[in-house]
């Protein structure tokens, strides 16, 4: 058991034939384009927890925890779980912020740009977007592009190490405070409208 556990690609594959079993045993009948609609929303709400997750685990946990972490201990964070962790994370923004503009199409065609738009009825659900759109250009053009420095991913001085990673550490924070609203205007618009 150890060895199918212990190992990431074959647990995910196994968890994947899992949702294919799942899918084809349950809604083989089904799968016209209501289902494919709420298909792209289960794949949204993946990606988004997924993004959200790893936006909470370094607010959480990897930035307050950093400065008690001995000196010769940092590398193994800044080095690679660090790297690791952003790689997700930029990519699960991407999908959550794409997949969720294609569930908004595939629900109404207009839903997406009447909410982007803000109007009546589709307002919730819209600052919800606007919300998700720009948390994900905040992780691709600030927190990225300073966390690629502040890791030594890019040559960088000490100076500029410091200055990008203090900068990276408020743009998250910024996503952290986003993060609440948002969340909350994508589970009561999708349920309740307004």
């Amino acid at each position: 058991m150890a060895k199918i556990l212990g190992n990431f690609h074959l647990a995910l594959l196994i968890g994947v034939v899992l949702l294919v079993a799942a899918m084809v045993g349950l809604h083989r009948g089904h799968m016209d384009a209501v289902y494919w609609a709420i298909f792209a929303r289960y794949l949204h709400i993946f990606a988004g927890v997924l993004w959200i997750g790893l936006l909470y685990y370094f607010n959480f946990v990897q930035i307050p925890t950093m400065p008690k972490v001995p000196a010769e201990l940092k590398p193994g964070v800044t080095k690679y779980i660090a790297p690791a962790a952003l790689f997700w994370f930029r990519w699960a923004a991407v999908a959550t912020v794409l997949i969720g503009l294609i569930l908004a199409e595939l629900m109404s065609p207009g839903y997406a740009g009447n909410a982007l738009k803000l109007e009546p009825g589709n307002r919730t659900i819209g600052i919800g977007m606007w919300l998700g759109i720009i948390m994900a250009l905040n992780v691709w053009l600030v927190i990225w592009p300073n966390q690629k420095r502040a890791l030594g991913i890019v040559p960088a001085d000490d100076a500029s190490k410091a200055k990008s990673a203090s900068l990276a550490m408020m743009a998250s924070r910024t996503n952290l405070i986003l993060s609440l609203p948002m969340l909350y205007c994508m589970v009561t618009g999708a349920h309740l409208g307004g």
